[in-house]
């Protein structure tokens, strides 16, 4: 049996204890497997419905032009009456309600003529006052968009707006059928071409939207 010398015994000793050494070294300073990998980050919050969809901003009301209906969110103002200020929303009769003076017809005029009806009805309770109507929401007069289209669901028709303008508002989508674009209007089937009218042909298609109407971009 071969025998190892002191100096080479010390030796051998020293070299294991440094291997050693070393590998309890990197065995520190490597962490496992797992705490290598990054913590995985929690999901993010699914984004209510409601906020993905939205609908296209709609123009500012125009008081002499606009024609108000059932569902409208109106803003009464009465200066110095905060009793007789408020929203307040059409009802489906067309009629509002205030304080003292009851009901007051509201569909069918426009913001400037029922400011004058509701000062001349306030009169009656109050001495000169300043009425100011405005349309808040409008909820009255709607056309709705389906199909391959950046925003799809109803938009408000606060002002005259052609097909062509609708379109630009809510965007195509990538792989829409521009040819093919049809309107319905009751029962009416109406085709639009974008591409002819972008280049200025039979431009008679780009009508003005109608209440209720329903673009499909297949």
């Amino acid at each position: 049996m071969q025998r190892f010398s002191g100096s080479s015994s010390l030796a051998f000793r020293c070299a294991a204890v440094a291997l050693l050494t070393l590998m309890a070294a990197v065995a520190w300073g490597q962490a496992p497997p797992e705490a290598q990998k990054p913590a995985a980050e929690p999901p993010t919050p699914p984004v209510e419905q409601a906020a993905t969809e939205k609908l296209v901003a709609a123009a500012p009301v125009d008081p002499k032009t606009f024609i108000i209906g059932a569902q409208d969110v109106l803003l009464i103002r009465v200066w110095r009456e905060p009793d007789f200020s408020g929203s307040v929303v059409v009802r489906p009769d067309g009629k509002i309600t205030l304080p003292l003076v009851g009901d007051i017809e509201a569909a069918g005029f426009t913001p400037d003529a029922l400011t004058a009806r509701i000062a001349e009805v306030l009169g009656k309770v109050i001495n000169k006052p300043e009425v100011t109507v405005s349309v808040l929401n409008v909820q009255s007069k709607r056309f709705f968009v389906s199909g391959k289209v950046g925003r799809s669901g109803p938009v408000p028709l606060v002002v005259p707006t052609t097909v062509l303008q609708a379109l630009s508002a809510v965007g195509l989508g990538d792989w829409a059928k521009k040819s093919k674009i049809v309107i319905m209007r009751g029962t009416q089937r109406i085709k639009f071409n974008y591409d002819e009218v972008i280049k200025g042909k039979k431009l008679e298609q780009n009508i003005f939207l109608q209440d209720g109407d329903h673009i499909f971009v297949p």
